[in-house]
């Protein structure tokens, strides 16, 4: 049987933290930053959390098989 893989598109995009929560880079700080006010770039800049059942599911599609 083959081996599953890691999914290489989520392994760009998310990474686990230790005591298993997924961090991810925010949405909206690409491009078109001057109309958007100091203060939602600076909250943008920090890394998002997922926790709970999304975060279950991207962590086991990061995991390489067992």
């Amino acid at each position: 049987m083959p081996k599953q893989k890691t999914h290489k598109g989520m392994k760009k995009r998310f990474k686990v933290t230790a005591s298993g929560k997924v961090k991810h880079r925010k949405a909206f700080r690409g491009h078109i930053l001057g109309k958007k006010s100091p203060k939602r770039k600076r909250n943008l800049r920090q890394d998002g959390v997922l926790i709970g059942a999304e975060a279950k599911l991207i962590a086991e599609a990061l995991r390489p098989g067992d």
